[in-house]
């Protein structure tokens, strides 16, 4: 007679993030539809039982695997963008451990990215990251031009930041496809659109339509 596979007791989180790591892996490769709650449950080495015991339904897991990745991206940019940077150095360094983030988890990017943006009520979930990294953008571009004792104002702000962050997500969706390609060269090259492109909108240049 065959024995039940017996599994190794750990703490809670440490089982929950591995269940997580399996959870994001399947979301990647199958999408939300057709992953199933017993591949995530094989390649975390669990029962299903256990999955659903721990983090719930296949919807409450992929929500669970969206606040992981965009706590961990947030995290990163936060981090390495310290405030009494000049502004230049601050995008170029939230640029690099962004882009950094997705080399390293390109798992965890096509969750966020790929495969939440297109299904409700995850895509509610991914607008509302955009909307604090779009806050966020715009609030290191006021700082800078505040400390050059400048104003613009608000929607102007929020365009360039709408801007900005749709860039560079389209730049990373290409990098995650790209893994030869290396992450801090890409913000680079991202680097040199952004900084040279918005610095001159914001300090008041600006292309106008021929008159007809």
């Amino acid at each position: 007679m065959s024995t039940p596979p017996a599994f190794k007791r750990l703490p809670r989180a440490v089982r929950e993030q591995q269940m997580l790591d399996a959870a994001v892996k399947v979301f990647s490769r199958r999408g939300f539809h057709a992953a199933s709650m017993d591949e995530i449950a094989e390649d975390a080495g669990i029962s299903k039982p256990m999955v659903y015991a721990y983090l719930g339904t296949k919807e409450e897991l992929f929500v669970a695997c969206l606040h992981r990745e965009g706590t961990r991206m947030m995290q990163a940019i936060a981090g390495a963008a310290a405030p009494d940077l000049p502004a230049d150095e601050r995008l170029w360094r939230g640029l690099r451990a962004f882009f950094g983030f997705v080399g390293a988890h390109r798992d965890g990017w096509a969750v966020l990215y790929r495969q939440a943006r297109g299904e409700q009520p995850f895509a509610a979930e991914l607008a509302g990251m955009r909307a604090r990294m779009v806050e966020v953008i715009a609030g290191m571009l006021d700082h800078a031009l505040r400390a050059e004792g400048r104003e613009v104002g608000e929607t102007e702000l929020e365009v360039v930041a709408y801007a900005l962050v749709g860039a560079t997500e389209s730049l990373a969706d290409w990098l995650a496809d790209h893994p030869e390609e290396d992450s801090a060269r890409t913000a680079t090259r991202m680097m040199n659109v952004a900084w040279l492109g918005a610095g001159q909108l914001l300090h008041g240049a600006s292309w106008r339509p021929p008159a007809e």
